[in-house]
């Protein structure tokens, strides 16, 4: 499991069994403690059983129960997985994922590792890095001994042994931090020769330090050689302080300059002097990775460029590095007849978000639609060699497409939400001007055809989407979302994403003849045809909340066009290749307010903070985070701002009325379900009779549970649940959602699913409606005295709010009680409140909003 050699052996444990682990061998030791092989005789499973030997020091104790924090906060592919931390029997003990393979240092051998799988390594290594930064965890024993590589080529950073929790979180501001964490300044932990300067001088350390050490390897993956490495410990400490290691380029001419760069950046003595953070280092190398083609040949004979630019690129901006050393690449690679990094041309300069943009004929005006500094959607048009939009005198639209002959396709009505389920009027009006021409309603997609004389159109076709062409005939049909609709330039053939239990890229030939291109992808960013109809280009992603840009032939498999460390949603390519695209920041804020307060407060924790339900009395709100480098993380926080607690990752459902316990989806959505403890215990598995939970509320006891199945070939269905006798009863009729109890928990308030709301009796009877219920309400509780219900109107979103209204149940008046709208509404979707909390005495309540800024952006040297 490691290579550090460092523990003092204690008795030997093989055959015996340690709580419900059975210790089957001694597979290593780290600088806290011996690892064995074991298996968890609960989960069937082996695991890496890390022990703390038994005669142990207080520094040793605190610094395995500080690995065991800091590992256990992780959630990476490339970090190893912490299952369980316990004591048994005063022995303490880390029980964590299992990994086969051998050592990074196992694979270093004489001579370098060949660049690309040098690369895809160190871009392994430092997403994982990049993540503990991100969680204000910093390693300090980062070494060759301390990455697992397995058989199939996946790495995994080990050993948190010596890891150090900054005081407070995030990778950016982490860089100001000077106090150290179970250890003072002047003690030297860590290994010698992969220490930073900062390190082996007994100083405090930040996450740069880790950087250098990261440096270190891929000097050595790089030439072979150690990077520091002399006689004696104590030399070898020296000249890290004192020396720079011998060129890169001496020792291995082969090595593409960016890649000098980055290890040299890394390697830099002052920490100043390296990453602002180890995300962008992370992201400098992945473009790296992904033009591996363009940073080899020619560029290995050019090191009077490199020592020319090494001094001035060592304390410059992380993008303004990247982009000066990928210049150089690639004016020398265009020389040798490789393609030119593509360029960038920013056209909008507005604080909000860019929702649609296509090339007009001409190929050098565009016609946009936006939502600048918090107005509606709005129509604009630019030049391409100008500066200036201005506004277009036609109503507020999405744009579907322009025709060769100068015609516009619009979409009227349509809400501006991201990946929303949405449709709009189909309507025609000229770009010379004049008043639209409705032609169609629920219309979901729309392109011309080359010669501009008809329109393909997606419509909504009761719970299904067709794709017509020509109007009237269906060419495709699906249960799924259908977006981005393109004619191919020879207009034989349409193209589009399908969004369905995955996202895949689709098309269909004039005889209706279907073929998917590309699956599996987790979201869709636009798509185009290139400008040959060779390929279909579009954005995707597999998870996280970065799209790059992809291109894929009929039969072919995708290829990377470009990647950058943000959403890129491909929007038009003209007939020359140039690409319009909007760059896009993708980020869901939470804020609240608690009892006797007026002002709302930031609750936000990372970049994904999704509100899910808030405890009765209003002091502890549950969440979950879905940010870049997590699957899921659930966490709990106290609503006056204190620090956030994590609880482990998955997809919570809801919180006991006494924020004791917390049910979740264990991994994703429609996984089994376990019950969280918020306090010291054991999660719980929690058996469903194989039906898929997608939502649940606890009853007040916090013994019982609603919970909403979502079964495959079934409409949504509400069941009760006893936690302690088991067994699922159902409450309502298939196509029911039935969440909100009543305060005596006589009647649930349920939608139904034509959108209709009503009240049901738990111990049976007819259902009645709900007094004042409008088409768009979502019940979110009722009002602690019975008597009315609030509900959030969905539909009605308008200006980035969000509206709650309670609902007199005798009476049926409806009256607002709050409208929500973050400070900031540019750019906010889903009606500025995505998801929503409350207690039943409105002293309290959280939202969260989607956030996605964006600016438009023309595109040259795409191939």
């Amino acid at each position: 499991m490691s290579g550090s050699q460092t523990a003092t052996p204690s008795r030997d444990r093989t055959g015996s069994r340690l709580g419900p682990y059975e210790i089957h061998e001694r597979i290593g030791a780290g600088a806290m403690g011996e690892v064995f092989r074991a298996r968890d005789s609960r989960l069937g499973r082996d695991v890496a059983l890390k022990l703390l030997p038994e005669t142990f020091d207080p520094g040793r104790a605190r610094r395995f129960e500080m690995e065991a924090r800091a590992a256990s906060a992780l959630n990476h592919p490339n970090i190893v997985t912490v299952y369980e931390v316990g004591t048994v029997d005063s022995v303490s003990y880390i029980a964590m994922e299992l990994v086969e393979g051998r050592t990074l240092r196992d694979g270093l051998g004489p001579g370098a590792i060949p660049t690309k799988r040098l690369l895809d390594l160190a871009c392994q290594i430092a997403s994982g890095l990049a993540r503990a930064h991100d969680a204000g965890i910093v390693h300090r024993d980062l070494k060759p001994e301390n990455v697992m590589v397995t058989s199939d080529g996946f790495a995994k950073i080990l050993d948190f042994g010596l890891a150090k929790r900054l005081p407070f979180e995030g990778g950016a501001s982490a860089s100001a931090a000077t106090a150290t964490v179970g250890t003072e300044a002047g003690t030297v932990l860590g290994t010698v020769g992969y220490m930073s300067p900062e390190q082996a001088g007994g100083a405090s350390v930040d996450f740069r330090s880790d950087q250098f050490s990261f440096g270190s390897i891929l000097y050595e993956m790089a030439t072979g050689e150690r990077a520091f490495h002399r006689k004696t410990g104590v030399d070898t400490l020296s000249a890290i302080l004192n020396e720079e290691p011998v060129s890169v380029t001496e020792l291995n001419p082969a090595v593409p300059l960016p890649l000098r760069l980055v290890i040299e950046r890394c390697l830099a003595k002052q920490p100043e002097k390296r990453y602002v953070s180890t995300r962008d280092l992370s992201q400098e190398l992945a473009v790296l990775r992904d033009h591996l083609a363009e940073l080899t040949g020619s560029l290995a004979a050019a090191p009077a460029l490199h020592a020319r630019r090494r001094v001035r690129l060592a304390g410059v901006g992380v993008a303004a590095a990247l982009l000066a050393a990928l210049a150089g690449v690639f004016l020398l690679a265009r020389g040798a007849g490789q393609r030119p990094f593509p360029d960038f041309q920013r056209l909008t300069f507005r604080h909000g978000a860019v929702w649609s943009a296509r090339f007009v004929p001409d190929g050098r005006t565009i016609v946009y639609g936006a939502a600048w500094d918090g107005d509606p959607l709005r129509l604009f048009s630019m030049r391409t060699d100008g500066r200036d939009s201005t506004r277009v005198a036609l109503p507020d639209a999405d744009v579907a497409s322009v025709s060769s002959r100068g015609e516009i396709a619009l979409l009227l009505g349509r809400p501006f939400r991201p990946e929303g389920r949405w449709a709009g009027t189909l309507a025609r009006v000229p770009l010379a001007g004049g008043a639209p021409r409705e032609m169609t309603d629920g219309v979901v997609a729309a392109d011309w055809t080359p010669d501009g004389a008809g329109l393909a159109v997606v419509r909504k076709a009761g719970e299904k989407l067709r794709l017509e062409f020509p109007a009237g005939k269906v060419l495709f049909e699906t249960p799924g979302w259908i977006e981005n609709l393109r004619f191919s330039p020879t207009g034989d053939r349409l193209a589009f994403v399908l969004r369905g239990a995955d996202v895949s890229i689709d098309v269909v030939d004039l005889g209706g003849a279907h073929t998917v291109l590309s699956r599996g992808w987790k979201r869709g960013a636009g798509l185009a045809w290139s400008p040959d109809g060779r390929e279909v280009w579009f954005g995707a992603n597999e998870g996280g909340w970065r799209a790059p840009l992809y291109a894929v032939a009929p039969g072919g498999r995708p290829r990377l066009l470009l990647r950058l460390p943000s959403w890129i949603n491909l929007q038009d390519v003209s007939r020359d290749g140039q690409a319009l695209v909007s760059l896009m920041e993708v980020r869901t804020s939470l804020r609240g307010v608690s009892a006797g307060e007026t002002a709302e407060r930031d609750l936000s924790w990372h970049e994904g903070s999704l509100v899910k339900r808030m405890t009765p009395d209003g002091k502890t709100l549950l969440f979950d985070e879905g940010a870049e480098g997590y699957f899921h993380a659930i966490y709990v926080r106290p609503m006056d701002g204190s620090p956030a607690k994590r609880l482990g990752e998955g997809r919570s459902l809801a919180i006991s009325p006494d924020g004791r316990t917390v049910l979740a989806n264990s991994v994703g959505r429609g996984s089994p379900l376990v019950l969280l403890p918020t306090g010291a215990g054991d999660p719980k598995p929690l058996d469903t009779d194989g039906h898929r939970i997608e939502e649940a509320t606890f009853f007040r006891d916090g013994k019982r549970l609603l919970l909403l199945a979502r079964d495959p070939g079934h409409r949504d269905r509400t069941y009760a649940r006893d936690l302690e006798t088991g067994g699922m009863v159902a409450i309502a009729p298939e196509g029911m959602t039935c969440l909100v109890l009543s305060p005596d928990e006589k009647e649930v308030a349920c939608v139904g699913s034509r959108g209709e709301g009503v009240l049901t009796p738990l111990g049976g009877g007819a259902s009645r409606p709900i007094p004042g219920f409008q088409a768009g309400d979502e019940p979110e509780i009722w009002s602690a005295d019975g008597r009315g219900l609030y509900v959030r109107q969905l539909l009605a979103a308008k200006n980035s709010r969000s509206d709650v209204f309670r609902l007199d149940l005798a009476t049926g008046r409806r009256e607002l009680w709050h409208s929500f709208a973050p400070p900031d509404r540019a750019a906010v979707f889903d009606g500025g409140s995505q998801n929503f909390a409350m207690t039943p005495d409105g002293s309290s309540y959280a939202y969260s909003f989607l956030n996605i800024p964006s600016d438009l952006y023309l595109v040259t040297g795409l191939k």
